[in-house]
């Protein structure tokens, strides 16, 4: 008969191998997911010196199915950045520049008379399609602006009573020159509203310029995009966002979003606080980020890294703040910083 000693021993010993071998894994399989992330990065890294920010907020914009405002001044590669991200993905694409003079229907299409059939056949515009990149947005007047309202909201337009449903996935990456400039229109908030993020493009450091000079040098007669390969389908986007709307969020962290989203409304430094849209768009861009770290529920660092990029063109500063030179991301940084984490 073995000693109790021994005994208890064995015991120990299993129990401590078992251990070894349990691994806490996600309810959700996200490792595709991650590796396409990943792969996107890498691809328009091969083009793009710096600006991770800007690319993983345009990654987690597509996977929120939200659009994407860029603003910079020209020449920090706002509109070679949207038309690299969108190069790697296997989908339809278009340009749309915007002009003092563009109208309506050269964005969304207009109706034709047929001489044949004697009927109005409607001649879909560029908008019919999956990524659209719109340069320098605010150069075009309000009624060209309004033209976009419904697309982005319901994924549809509305011409002469007839409806028509625009294919999935869909998303608007808009740059904008800094309203400053010569030429520009201040966006009409309802606009700004339907922008999931606005991300604000600076000028890149030293380092970043020498290599920038040291690519540019070496491509010699090659093209930017060539070097940047499609191979995310539709089909794969689609399955991302749906796994990402699945993403786990604790009650507790929908309250901090509320609360953050109250506390723009009764701050006295903003003349417009966010409407519920900002909260539904922070709560649906912590969920990408979650996702784009590899775990399958939010944390209140993912909403923090949310925030500023949802809420900072949603807001209005006071007149007398903004003489002040006091900007609505100073604003939010003080609104997160005062809100309490959840624990």
């Amino acid at each position: 008969m073995p000693k109790p000693e021994s005994t208890v021993s064995s015991i120990d010993d299993s129990v401590l191998e078992d251990s070894n071998d349990l691994q806490f894994k996600n309810r959700l399989d996200l490792t595709a997911l991650q590796s396409s992330v990943e792969k996107i990065r890498q691809e328009v890294g091969k083009v793009i010196v710096g600006q991770k920010d800007m690319v993983d907020m345009l990654i987690a914009s597509l996977l929120a199915k939200g659009h994407s405002l860029i603003e910079g001044v020209p020449g920090v590669a706002k509109t070679i950045t949207a038309k690299l991200l969108a190069k790697s993905f296997s989908v339809g694409f278009s340009r749309i520049q915007f002009t003092p003079d563009l109208m309506p229907s050269d964005i969304l299409g207009t109706s034709v008379f047929n001489l044949k059939d004697s009927e109005f056949e409607f001649k879909k515009g560029p908008i019919f399609s999956n990524m659209i990149l719109i340069d320098e947005i605010n150069r075009a007047p309000a009624k060209t602006q309004a033209a976009l309202f419904e697309v982005m909201e319901e994924q549809q337009i509305t011409i002469d009573g007839n409806k028509y449903k625009l294919d999935a996935p869909f998303m608007v990456l808009a740059t904008q020159n800094p309203i400053e400039q010569e030429g520009t229109y201040r966006l009409p908030e309802a606009q700004l509203d339907r922008f999931l993020f606005k991300i604000d493009v600076d000028y890149p450091n030293l380092d970043e310029e020498i290599e920038i000079l040291s690519r540019e040098h070496q491509l010699r007669d090659t093209e930017k995009t060539d070097t940047v390969s499609s191979f995310l389908t539709a089909k794969q986007i689609t399955e991302y966002q749906h796994v990402v709307t699945q993403i786990l969020v604790e009650e507790h962290l929908l309250k901090y979003i509320a609360e953050l989203i109250v506390a723009t409304r009764n701050n006295r430094f903003l003349y417009l606080g966010a409407s519920p849209r900002a909260s539904i768009a922070i709560l649906k861009s912590s969920k990408a980020f979650a996702a784009m770290s590899g775990r399958d529920f939010v944390t209140p660092e993912d909403i923090k890294r949310a925030a500023i990029p949802v809420l900072h063109h949603r807001v209005i500063v006071t007149p007398e703040r903004e003489m002040e030179g006091v900007s609505s991301k100073q604003i939010i940084k003080q609104i997160i910083e005062t809100v309490e984490i959840p624990r």
